[in-house]
């Protein structure tokens, strides 16, 4: 019923969008780069994404002169690979600087989807370079200061407040930050999460999170200088990754993209990031050094002089939460060195770090393997190759007991449009890093062997084709997986089409075959094949200064092989208007769920607040609906509003336990004032 309700549904929607496709000018605008966001979250479902969109804004609200450009900051943008900043910096210092977006285009393996992505944070002006270091005086006089306040207010009332929840039920953020050009940051961030004590004698400090931070980048020979709260990622992640990592189903060409060197950290994460100092220093034109220390308080479960477990949440509500907070310490010490040649590149990373005490997980049969100690150390290399149309780029890292991970990508570009990629991963079960993070498919950088074959390709003028396969291994047991030595594949293909700017679709796939723990109704436990099957078709139209319209269908297949099966459907549309001769604008979404249960559940992405990446996980059978506004005073003071609202038809409870909400309805209101000085 479901597969034949949603073939007449794309039928319907495919004559209607190209009808609408007819009438579209050839107008001039950007599609959304929050397209390949929320494919990654999809993927890795951690709020590391934050940190970008707030880099992502910054670079909006003060656009980068393309033709000045340093390979650093192109290198910001998530959907720009290596090698296609190679060939940007490489046509400006041959063909001199671009006069307009329509130069894009000439440059190699650039496409027009880049081009959508890159538009809104690039300005092309002929104004030549200059390196400077700016006074104190300067930095007082022309920086930029901004302050913004974001409420939640829900309008229900869960089951922990009725005894467990210290604080109140409302959301709580707020942040302060100075800049001058892109060279001075500083800044403070605060949080209060929903439930958590505000003032009261449970918390004296007000927030339960702060997050200073001072940063200075290209001055002088100081390429960058971090104090405070800062994070870290060099080559590809298998050392250290406190960042966005873009996953393997966001975009072939950014398809194992991590370093960045030292960043700021002004999020609300209260644990992928480092407190203390780190400096990056030009040695040469060529050549930078990189040295960190961090010392800070973390929260976890400590039992006699062992730590049992890391709390990663940030969620202080309860007395056991509160109980867990800064119960143990770790001090952080580390370098790197980067070489940036012409046609190659190459870099060295060493960390160290200790624990106050021994840490040390209860014993399972999934994690036996997991880092356990007092300190642990790592050190790699990683590198990358230019030659004609390839590109070889890794990493290669061993830990203390000279356990050895490894990852490796060869790209073949034979011309613009065009892309071969395969990779390989290795990765010991037994490696110990506790700040690793890349490309895998169990979600850590250990117990996993993979090879991943990718094309993407434009079939005829306006139609693109990307697809890859990726088959994994793991040589001992995972959680929720009680059986050693299985294996899995996981296939992708997607088709756009698009043919001018404003207007896109495309209709992906996606297969996932791996094995999974399931209990049959004789309460017998066993590990058999979980394959998946998902749909997804999308329509966009979105012009800059007019009109914006997205309509999505998403249908879910997955069963245990010889068991249960589950299925559903999710159908949304999108709106969005700027109301040309007000400051004003607003956006909609409504969207229709029907799924067996919570194992075929549907991720949709609706807008929401500046700094907040909103993509809830529906299920069951209801109706989502959300509305956002923007206003703007003036250009000092600008003010958001957003209404959420799901009504869930098949049940009279929403969620468990504490998180449990007596009713069918949840509904949320988000507030957020912006001061600009």
């Amino acid at each position: 019923m479901y597969m034949e309700i949603s073939i007449k549904l794309l039928k319907i929607i495919s004559i209607i969008c190209f009808s609408i496709l007819s009438l579209v000018n050839n107008l001039s605008a950007q599609t959304s780069w929050e397209e390949i966001m929320i494919q990654s979250v999809e993927e890795n479902e951690d709020n590391a994404w934050e940190m970008i969109l707030e880099e992502l804004n910054d670079l909006k609200e003060n656009p980068i002169n393309i033709n000045t450009a340093t390979k650093e900051q192109l290198e910001k943008f998530p959907f720009l690979s290596s090698q296609l900043v190679e060939n940007i910096l490489y046509y400006i210092y041959k063909y001199g600087p671009m006069l307009s977006e329509k130069e894009l285009l000439m440059i190699e393996n650039m496409d027009k989807s880049i081009i959508r992505y890159l538009l809104p944070f690039i300005t092309f002006e002929s104004s030549s370079k200059k390196e400077y270091i700016p006074t104190f005086q300067q930095v007082l006089n022309f920086g930029k200061q901004e302050l913004s306040v974001r409420f939640d207010f829900p309008f229900y009332t869960k089951e922990g407040y009725k005894s467990h929840y210290l604080g109140y039920g409302f959301y709580h953020n707020l942040r302060y930050s100075f800049k001058y050009s892109d060279k001075v940051y500083f800044g403070l961030t605060a949080e209060k999460d929903a439930g958590e004590p505000f003032f009261d004698k449970k918390n004296k400090k007000g927030y339960d999170y702060y997050s200073p931070y001072l940063f200075f980048r290209d001055i002088g020979k100081i390429k960058a200088l971090a104090i405070g709260n800062y994070r870290l990622n060099y080559g590809c992640g298998l050392i250290m990754n406190t960042g966005f990592g873009l996953g393997k189903t966001a975009t072939l060409f950014t398809l194992g993209n991590v370093s960045k060197g030292i960043q700021k950290h002004s999020s609300t994460d209260e644990y992928n990031y480092f407190q203390g100092i780190a400096l990056s220093y030009k040695l040469s034109k060529r050549l930078t050094a990189d040295i960190f220390y961090s010392y800070r308080n973390m929260s976890g479960s400590v039992d006699n002089q062992f730590i049992t477990s890391l709390k990663k949440d940030g969620y202080y509500r309860t007395e056991t939460d509160l109980e867990k907070r800064n119960q143990l310490s770790n001090q952080l010490i580390g370098s790197n060195i980067h070489f940036n040649g012409k046609y190659y590149e190459w870099g060295i990373t060493s960390v160290y770090n200790v624990f106050n005490k021994v840490f040390n997980l209860p014993v399972r049969y999934y994690n036996m393997y997991y880092p356990r100690g007092r300190d642990f150390l790592n050190w790699g290399i990683n590198y990358k190759l230019f030659w004609k149309q390839f590109t070889f780029w890794g990493e290669t890292a061993t830990d203390k007991n000279m356990k050895i991970v490894t990852l490796n990508v060869l790209r073949y570009t034979p011309k613009s449009g065009i892309q071969f990629i395969v990779m390989n991963r290795f990765y010991d079960l037994a490696y110990q890093s506790l700040y690793a993070r890349s490309i895998s498919e169990g979600n850590s950088v250990q117990n996993e062997n993979g090879i991943y074959i990718g094309l993407e390709t434009s079939l005829l003028r306006h139609f693109k084709l990307t697809a890859y396969v990726d088959w994994f291994y793991f040589p001992w047991k995972k959680y929720l997986i009680n059986k050693s030595g299985t294996s899995g594949l996981d296939g992708f293909l997607q088709i756009n089409y698009s043919p001018v700017y404003e207007l896109d679709m495309f209709i992906r796939y996606r297969y996932k075959n791996k094995y999974k723990d399931y209990t049959n109704r004789n309460g017998e436990k066993k590990t058999v094949p979980y394959i998946q099957h998902k749909w997804r078709y999308q329509f966009n139209y979105d012009s800059s200064n007019d009109l914006m319209l997205k309509t999505t269908v998403d249908y879910i297949y997955n069963y245990y092989k010889g068991y249960k099966s589950s299925q559903g459907i999710l159908i949304a549309q999108s709106i969005g208007y700027p109301f040309k001769n007000l400051p004003f604008k607003i956006d909609g979404n409504i969207a229709w769920f029907c799924t067996d249960d919570y194992s075929s559940r549907i991720s949709f992405y609706e807008k929401s607040l500046l700094y907040m990446f909103s993509n809830p996980s529906l299920y069951g059978k209801g109706i989502r609906f959300s509305f956002l506004t923007r206003y703007e005073f003036s250009k000092h003071l600008i003010f958001q509003a957003k209404y959420g609202l799901t009504y869930y038809s098949d049940r009279k409870t929403i969620g468990t336990g504490l998180e449990q909400i007596n009713g069918n309805v949840k509904s949320d209101l988000y507030l957020q004032l912006r001061v600009k000085f």
